[in-house]
């Protein structure tokens, strides 16, 4: 018998006046998969990930998280909230309290919103801290960090909550290019180790190496999707060949300064 899947996403639709931004979206996400979405800029890859988190309120669709079916569009206070505590979500740019610490940022979340006990809760902190490679910033304030550091601690921040899933919206996309190993290195662990995330991404390496699936969307549409090695070495619409074409061209431009 097959394992269920973790996250469904079905007929997910989304309009901001007359502008429809999704158009049906379906979505499967099994236990321990990495799953990437590519698309270019404003084909609903964001709105997409803060509708299934309920940033975003969706029009129409349902969703089947660890078996239990939710209406999108009617979801209650009480689900959502009670989603959330199984879901994390990564920004693009930190979303950490400027004057708090590093570990202030990670535990107080834990402490307030989730009353766990102070002790607990920086105890958590720290933890999450070290696995990011941040135990020497327990201390340290959002300014006293380079933009990858920021972003390790908004990573330990979700993996505090013990979160059965982490969605990440473009991770990456604010860090100079030097600093983008760093937090990659850390998704690339949390992979290894099993985490289930959904990753909106223009790292195609990372999709590549780290994904169980690839995902493109185009004008609020699935356009394709795939394993991997399928995916990149034979993607079978013309619009993803044309991405990845534009999106590898970026790269090499990246770590060959000098290309014309």
């Amino acid at each position: 018998m097959e394992d269920k899947a973790m996250l469904e996403i079905r007929g997910l639709k989304k309009r901001f006046g007359d502008l429809e931004v999704l158009k049906g979206i379906d979505l499967t996400v099994g236990q321990g998969d990495v799953v990437a979405i590519l698309g270019p800029s404003g084909s609903g890859k964001t709105t997409l990930l803060r509708c299934v988190n309920f940033l975003e309120t969706a029009d129409e669709g349902t969703m089947v998280f660890d078996g239990e079916v939710f209406h999108l569009g009617k979801v209650s206070r009480r689900d959502v909230a009670r989603l959330r505590k199984k879901t994390a979500f990564v920004f693009q740019n930190y979303n950490l309290f400027l004057n708090k610490t590093a570990v202030q940022n990670v535990a107080e979340g834990l402490h307030i919103a989730r009353k766990l006990p102070k002790a607990e809760a920086y105890a958590r902190a720290k933890a999450a801290l070290d696995k990011v490679g941040l135990s020497d910033r327990y201390d340290h304030y959002p300014s006293q960090l380079s933009g990858g550091q920021q972003q390790r601690v908004a990573i330990a921040r979700a993996l505090a909550t013990e979160p059965e899933i982490i969605y990440f919206d473009e991770p990456t996309s604010a860090l100079d290019p030097e600093l983008i190993g760093e937090v990659l290195a850390v998704m690339r662990q949390l992979a290894r180790e099993g985490m289930t995330m959904l990753v909106v991404t223009h790292e195609l390496n990372f999709a590549r190496e780290v994904s169980s699936q690839v995902i493109f969307m185009e004008g609020g549409q699935v356009l394709e999707s795939g394993a991997p090695a399928a995916f990149f070495s034979n993607p079978r619409e013309a619009r993803t060949r044309a991405f990845l074409r534009t999106i590898s061209g970026r790269e090499a431009d990246e770590i060959d300064p000098k290309k014309e």
